[in-house]
């Protein structure tokens, strides 16, 4: 019998691993790329995530964060050394794991089950005694990804206006509560937020010290607040596509049907004179 590989693995299981298998280490630090050159995981590579995670044009387009075409991903794992087989293990310099949860989503959509985050991050990571290197590191050369679909569910605009307000699905929306709310708003031009979504901020998907709480506290949050609504009718949207990763993550470590994504998310909904709630 298959045993399911946990998405989340702690630093100190980190370090035996390093040294049993081969694996592909990724720093997904968002906008970090200075630090990596300073400091950074010995062994990993850095992932940008407005370049290798995303195809940027039009926020109101696919949002702040679209996922590039296949072609484009297919490419970027190649470069990255990131083969069918790999062992990928990902982190960024959030305890949160906002930017790893993202590029553990997209493996995880093209079908790549061997890739885990590390909970805590990169300072989890050095707490438990993991070395750091200054030193820039190459990937070994693979044959090419063949990709062929995203697997993982998707929502598009239409889909979410069509049902944000319907009693049998519930929209979630994983900012924290003040954007939510309408009462500030640090990137997008607009403060606010789809009518009918509900707010559960993914930081509640963390202790106080910044580590994914445990499955079964997951399971009973997520648990609780989908009761009576079928996983399937469960779509989950941030910012720009990024953030809302981190509750899939969080759900699939709970054991749990992994949802819908809405990668354009507030800042496309934002820019398509839809409805919207403001400073509720």
């Amino acid at each position: 019998m298959n045993i399911k590989q946990s998405p989340i693995i702690n630093p100190e299981d980190l370090i035996i691993l390093n040294q049993t298998e081969e694996i592909v280490l990724i720093d997904a630090s968002a906008g970090s790329k200075t630090k990596y050159e300073t400091i950074h995981l010995e062994g990993a590579l850095y992932i940008d995530l407005d370049s290798d995670l995303a195809d940027i044009k039009d926020f109101a387009i696919g949002g702040r964060h679209p996922l590039p075409t296949f072609e484009q991903f297919a490419s970027v794992l190649r470069r990255f050394g990131i083969a069918k087989n790999s062992y990928v293990i990902v982190y960024d310099d959030k305890n949160a794991g906002n930017a790893a949860a993202r590029f553990w989503w997209m493996l995880r959509a093209i079908g790549h089950e061997k890739v885990q985050v590390i909970n805590g991050g990169f300072d989890a990571a050095i707490t438990a005694g993991f070395p750091t290197s200054a030193k820039i590191e190459t990937s070994k050369t693979v044959e090419p990804y063949e990709i062929l679909a995203w697997n993982l569910p998707l929502a598009n605009i239409t889909e979410v206006e069509k049902v944000a307000k319907t009693d049998d699905h519930i929209v979630i929306d994983v900012r924290d509560a003040k954007r939510f709310a309408g009462l500030t708003e640090p990137i997008d031009t607009i403060a606010g937020h789809i009518p009918g979504a509900i707010n559960i901020p993914f930081t509640e998907n963390l202790d106080a010290n910044g580590l994914f709480l445990s499955p079964a506290l997951l399971k009973e949050k997520y648990t609780d607040a989908l009761a009576n609504v079928k996983s399937e009718n469960v779509i989950v949207h941030c910012g720009s596509g990024v953030t809302a990763c981190h509750t899939l993550l969080a759900m699939d470590y709970a054991g749990l049907e992994i949802p819908k994504l809405y990668v354009g998310s507030w800042s496309e909904w934002s820019r398509n004179n839809k409805e919207m709630v403001l400073n509720k």
